[in-house]
């Protein structure tokens, strides 16, 4: 599976003679009065790294839930139970486990023991995530402690279709006979880590109490629920079973909207009393307490998960013990996970992860700051390396975002000067046609292995269209032209234009360009930013934030330009529908607050109307072509800057078994959710001694 020295050497050198030809074309562009045409976009590089064959099965080939005729546990669990700490294995299991089936498994039933070694270059705010307080991303937030969703998505790339999901706390379904109703079976008798019972009323919780509730800040709102103007509904039928009823047949993104990272169900029994809707405290608490209810110190953490976090040492490390509840076991009937702890590093950047991984001191990285790919692929060709590298496709996509809105976070007339020129395409073509897409790539890493993006959906989507790119060259002059024409001028002979009318007529044009603090390539092409875009008489300030700072930022409104990586809805359209147009209140470029009435831009409306038929297209041509129509309209309009992508690399420990062939590090989850980390286990030879052996979550009564 690892990528030989002499190949990837030789790939990086034709790569690099490649890609200056395509530079020295693309700056051969006659600088003319008139603005350049745009150029095809260029085929991809062949690069001959492939990860290993998917091998596709159903998904009932892989996960069933079925009551087996023993249980087993780890050794040292089994004094826990003879001293009377814990209840036997098969109690504390649901009446139908999930099992997943020892066929699927890469290398087959595992051995208990050892510990995963994960790092985390975001701060941890709080574990009220449904809430929108950052628990510190880096798989924190996902499959190794909280999120556990109705439905899966994640393992998605191993199934033989592409659209319905892998059970999980529902562990099956029926839709009625118009389509429109779906009845959920949750899984019966399954507790959370602390040994309450899971039951309906937790599901029933988390949809009223975030989803419904325009106070929290959850990732998917009712808006996003929405068909034809009308919201879908969610009721309890009993303890294990509820029913949601939708305006029209079958719709296709509903799956996404209940996968594991939007839709995981919150502890009810733990959550509600800090819920202003349910508090009975004397003072009531406020949105903002209950969005911060659970502090980083509010441990054990409450969780569905494999593991539950026990402790935290703020910005140095994190621990989390495997969770005696948990409601999934093997073929064999060992409850899981078969690694017993998962600890945490902190660190300032995602750099950190990369270089830690590297010198085998952490067991996983997704290479995703380009900067470290080279060093990462020479220690991997060792004979000794504690790890191993395979790429996936092309879908590591870096591009800055424009704030569109016209209320959200506007503070005075500044504000709304920028969002206006945001909003002329114009603007949004000067900063294309001035951004060296190439140049920067080049910069970050010579070779093939990054290129110039226009945007919208990568090329590595299965749904991605080579001739649906609207393409603009590197052409300063038509920078300039369309900036006077617009009617910023460099008035006063300073390099910097000015507004030449309306209420900022005669101040300069000064624009705030944010990156984030844990990945190095937004902060490299920031710099380059403020350079290009200065050249053409723009004042960019270059703004450093971490990611809590980020998110904060984005709600409020007050910001102008990020430079972000592209999220996986450009991937997998299907993922999320209500990121790729204004459907919802808070699409990430476009966002409205409560009362306030959105401004559409026209081709905004076209894109709406696209996403809308699509979400309920199911025809898999007809998808693609209602995506290639989206991608022209998307990139001929600028509606996000494209600066370049690349691919994701996986690189994991060599003594990790069970992690499927072909593993995606970004596809329809994060690689945490794909590899299904709770069978992941280590030959007892490898094993790592644990910072806290022997040892549960343990619970003061709520």
């Amino acid at each position: 599976m690892k990528l030989r020295q002499k190949n990837w050497r030789t790939v990086l050198l034709l790569g690099s003679m490649l890609m200056l030809l395509v530079v020295a074309g693309l700056g051969s562009v006659t600088a003319q009065d008139s603005v350049a045409p745009p150029i095809p976009y260029p085929e991809p590089p062949e690069l001959g790294l492939g990860g290993g064959e998917v091998n596709r099965m159903a998904i009932d080939q892989i996960v069933t839930y079925q009551a087996l005729p023993e249980y087993h546990q780890p050794e040292w669990m089994d004094e826990l139970v003879a001293s009377g700490e814990l209840p036997p294995v098969e109690e504390r299991l649901p009446r139908e486990p999930q099992v997943y089936m020892a066929e699927a498994m890469q290398d087959g039933i595992g051995v208990y023991g050892d510990l995963w070694r994960g790092f985390s270059a975001c701060p941890t705010a709080g574990y009220n995530d449904m809430a929108g307080t950052t628990m510190g991303w880096f798989g924190i937030e996902s499959y190794t402690s909280r999120y556990q969703g109705l439905i899966k998505t994640g393992p998605l790339f191993r199934a033989d279709q592409d659209i319905e999901p892998f059970p999980n706390l529902a562990m099956r379904w029926e839709w009625s006979e118009d389509g429109k109703q779906l009845t959920m079976h949750l899984i019966e008798e399954a507790k959370w880590s602390d040994g309450h019972p899971f039951t309906a009323d937790d599901v029933m919780f988390t949809w009223e109490g975030y989803v419904l509730d325009p106070n929290v800040n959850a990732p998917r709102k009712i808006d996003s629920w929405t068909w034809n103007d009308e919201e879908a509904t969610l009721e309890k039928v009993d303890d294990y079973t509820i029913m949601f009823t939708f305006p029209v047949e079958r719709p296709l993104d509903m799956w996404y909207l209940l996968a594991e990272d939007v839709f995981h169900v919150m502890p009810a029994h733990q959550l509600q009393q800090y819920h202003p809707k349910w508090s009975e405290a004397d003072p009531a608490p406020t949105y903002v307490d209950f969005a911060n209810a659970l502090d980083p110190q509010a441990l054990p953490l409450v969780t569905m998960g494999p593991w539950a976090i026990t402790e935290y040492q703020t910005d140095e490390l994190m621990i989390m013990r495997r969770n005696p509840y948990y409601w999934k076991v093997d073929e064999a009937g060992n409850q899981l996970p078969y690694m017993d702890e998962v600890q945490y590093r902190k660190g300032p950047t995602g750099i950190g992860r990369d270089l830690c991984t590297i010198a085998g001191d952490c067991d996983h990285m997704n290479l995703e700051n380009p900067s470290t790919f080279v060093e990462a692929m020479t220690q991997a060709q060792e004979d000794d390396a504690p790890f191993e590298v395979t790429w996936g496709p092309e879908t590591l996509g870096y591009f800055i975002a424009f704030n569109y809105s016209l209320q959200l976070g506007v503070e005075g007339e500044r504000d709304q000067a920028v969002r206006e020129l945001f909003r002329d395409v114009r603007f949004r073509k000067a900063l294309s046609y001035a951004a060296d897409r190439e140049g920067i790539a080049q910069s970050v890493m010579r070779g093939p292995f990054l290129r110039g993006w226009a945007g919208g959906l990568y090329p590595g989507s299965p749904e991605f269209s080579r001739d649906s790119v609207v393409y603009y060259p590197f052409d300063m002059a038509s920078a300039n032209a369309l900036l006077d024409e617009i009617g910023l001028i460099d008035t006063n002979g300073d390099g910097v234009r000015e507004w030449t009318e309306g209420p900022m007529a005669g101040e300069p044009v000064v624009i705030q360009l944010t990156s984030t603090q844990d990945q190095a390539e937004s902060q490299s092409i920031a710099e380059a930013l403020v350079n290009q875009w200065g050249e053409i008489g723009l004042q960019i300030n270059a703004r450093l934030v971490d990611s809590a700072t980020r998110s904060s930022v984005e709600e409020a409104g007050t910001w102008d330009m990020h430079v972000l990586r592209g999220p996986q809805e450009f991937a997998l359209p299907f993922k999320n529908v209500t990121g790729l147009a204004p459907i919802a209140d808070n699409h990430p470029y476009h966002r409205v607050a409560p009362g306030q009435e959105r401004e559409l831009m026209d081709f905004e409306q076209q894109l709406i109307d696209i996403v809308t038929e699509y979400r309920s297209t199911f025809d898999t041509e007809g998808r693609q072509a209602l995506m290639a129509e989206y991608n022209q309209i998307f990139t001929e309009n600028v509606y996000n800057l494209g600066v370049f992508v690349g691919r994701y690399g996986l690189g994991l420990a060599t003594r990790s078994m069970n992690v499927p062939d072909g593993t995606p590090v970004f596809m329809y989850q994060w690689v945490e959710d794909a590899i299904l980390l709770d069978t992941i286990w280590t030959p007892e030879d490898q094993q790592l001694p644990q910072n806290r052996p022997n040892t549960i979550p343990v619970y003061d009564e709520m």
